[in-house]
């Protein structure tokens, strides 16, 4: 199975995924370039965190006209599973294959650190098959990670079982205390209706090996990535 992660122009944590997939997991990975037309018969796409253009505008504003995003657009349309990180989650919501938006975190300022998530949504595959009363340990770095969704279209997601993580303590309690920036319903990540799209601002890849002393990602990637080794 080919796993294709895309680099922008500013991505910083391409190789880190690249690393990831290929070394602890075991995919063969296809580099994508920004200006490619052809995904080249992959069977899942992936979208790295970083500062892609800088993150002039908007995070992710100016990455989501890049041409390979036209063929990432076409490739989710006809099913095929994408999951954006960080960086990659805004430039799937800015593409409008996510609901929401991400702003800025309430303190104004960048946030690097662990925290932990617990999984939601059990028709998801990225985290079903994950124990929703054991929290994952997994980084984040970003300025930009508050999500938001007006009122109306929130409850249509919570509904339709579309938030697949959300931030807690350790010990899987979901609080405003565990909020490191002010999302909203302390979501972590979503999917899109038809669950074949995943956004999620901390970085699994960046939790993959021992050698950080940390295995939790691990489990949210194969969940996305098992599926596809099935179909």
């Amino acid at each position: 199975m080919k796993i294709g992660v895309v680099t922008f122009p500013g991505s910083n944590c391409n190789m880190d995924m690249v690393h990831a997939l290929n070394h602890d997991l075991g995919y063969e990975v296809v580099e994508l370039w920004h200006k490619d037309s052809d995904l080249q018969d992959v069977d899942a796409v992936i979208l790295p965190g970083g500062f892609s253009y800088g993150d002039y505008l908007r995070s992710g504003a100016i990455a989501r006209f890049s041409n390979i995003m036209e063929e990432v657009v076409k490739f989710a349309g006809n099913g095929g599973r994408v999951l954006g990180i960080c960086n990659g989650f805004q430039i799937l919501c800015e593409a409008g294959l996510l609901p929401g938006t991400l702003m800025h975190n309430e303190s104004r300022k960048f946030i690097c650190k662990n925290v932990h998530l617990v999984p939601v949504s059990r028709t998801a595959s990225i985290s079903a098959g994950l124990d929703t009363n054991t929290p994952l340990q997994i980084p984040i770095a970003h300025g930009e990670g508050n999500y938001f969704l007006p009122e109306d279209e929130l409850q249509k997601l919570e509904d339709n079982d579309q938030v697949i993580f959300r931030y807690s303590d350790a010990n899987g309690e979901v609080n405003s205390a565990s909020n490191p920036n002010g999302a909203v319903n302390n979501i972590a990540g979503v999917c899109n209706d038809k669950k074949n799209v995943f956004g999620m601002m901390p970085h699994p890849e960046r939790a993959c090996t021992d050698d950080l002393g940390n295995t939790d990602g691990v489990n949210i990637l194969r969940g996305l990535l098992e599926v596809v080794e099935l179909a």
